[in-house]
């Protein structure tokens, strides 16, 4: 038995997501035999990465049915985000992939939908930022139990930064957490891009392997403004079943592929798909209709990535500060891990098929 018998034997197990093999994709690193016993570890694209025991399962079975089944085989598991950026990376240097969740219009849950993403990432093992772009109105600094906290300063290279607020395994952002909520922010356009590019370089992000962007509803100055000071790795849509949402989750799909942006599309979630009493589990009512969202994903051809059900302790965690992550609702926190999951390996086909881009350049527009 040798380092190639085993390269053979794994040469045989396809990446589900890739259809390649783990050894032509360089996933298979530190073997070592000794006597019946094999080890080995597998890299994957994500510490996030939902395949991971059906990578597993597929490895077992090759060395068992192509080495011998008395082996003793040890599989271990590292992973190294994959990410496309090319720029210089004079910002967020050290962040590999940022996700902007966005929604044509407001009150489709997208600050729920980008928080229990968050969270979701983090639950996986990703280290992950959460920024809360949406200046008009701030919701993350309520959705994490961090109202009336003040984040620190700190000196990085002789510069200094903000620190963002450390909160269930993730950094968090919000111009909530710098104003006072009694008061409104009345700003001109100008003033809310200046806010948006201090929140990129005036904030020590650190080491990210995801930075999700909570964007406000609807196409404007913050969504320009985002695109032409990072690097961003695609966008996630965020829609309702009802056709009003619908309409509007169009105009955002539209926008991020329109000439002067060209930002891909992650996918599309839909959120309220239906509605499951506490006491009956197994229900489904499809109050504001049913498979809108995965329709309009078809329409344009992008990744539809779940289903988020329309449950009380969604709206509970939100109010509280606790995130239905963080909670006992089995139900909500499977439709967001397996929403999650898709995202990821959306992210890693995306990073692995596209075409390498440089930092968006932006038209001007008006």
């Amino acid at each position: 038995m040798t380092e190639n018998d085993i390269l053979n034997a794994l040469s045989t197990v396809e990446e589900p997501d890739f259809k390649k093999d783990l050894v032509t994709l360089n996933m298979v690193k530190d073997i070592v035999i000794q006597d019946k016993k094999i080890s080995f570890t597998v890299v994957l694209t994500t510490p996030a990465c939902p395949l991971k025991e059906v990578i597993r399962e597929r490895c077992l079975r090759a060395i068992h049915s192509m080495i011998s089944e008395e082996v003793d085989v040890d599989i271990n598991f590292t992973s190294s985000t994959t990410s496309l950026r090319t720029d210089k990376k004079d910002i967020l240097k050290d962040v590999k992939n940022i996700i902007a969740v966005i929604s044509g219009k407001g009150g489709v849950g997208k600050s729920t939908v980008a928080a229990n993403l968050s969270l979701a990432l983090a639950e996986g093992g990703a280290k992950v930022g959460l920024m809360d772009a949406d200046i008009y109105g701030p919701s993350m600094h309520i959705m994490f139990g961090i109202r009336g906290e003040r984040p620190q300063m700190r000196d990085v290279d002789g510069k200094g930064k903000i620190v963002p607020i450390n909160r269930y395994g993730i950094k968090v952002m919000s111009i909530g957490l710098l104003v006072d909520e009694k008061q409104a922010v009345v700003w001109r356009g100008p003033m809310v891009s200046s806010a948006i590019r201090q929140f990129v370089s005036d904030v020590d992000w650190g080491e990210l392997d995801y930075l999700v962007i909570d964007m406000p509803p609807g196409t404007g100055d913050i969504h320009l403004t985002i695109v032409q000071t990072v690097p961003v790795t695609g966008v996630i849509v965020v829609t309702t079943p009802q056709l009003v949402a619908l309409a509007d989750a169009k105009k955002g799909i539209v926008m991020f592929n329109q000439a002067g942006l060209k930002v891909p599309v992650i996918g599309l979630v839909e959120n309220m798909s239906y509605f499951t009493p506490e006491e009956l589990p197994d229900n489904k009512y499809y109050i504001f209709g049913k498979e809108g969202g995965k329709k309009l994903a078809s329409e344009f051809d992008i990744t539809f990535l779940g289903e988020i059900p329309l449950v009380q302790s969604i709206r509970e965690g939100g109010d509280i500060g606790i995130p239905v992550m963080i909670g006992d609702d089995l139900i909500s926190k499977r439709a967001f891990t397996e929403f999650a999951d898709n995202a990821v390996r959306a992210i890693s086909m995306r990073n692995a098929q596209m075409p390498e881009e440089e930092v968006n350049e932006v038209l001007e527009v008006g």
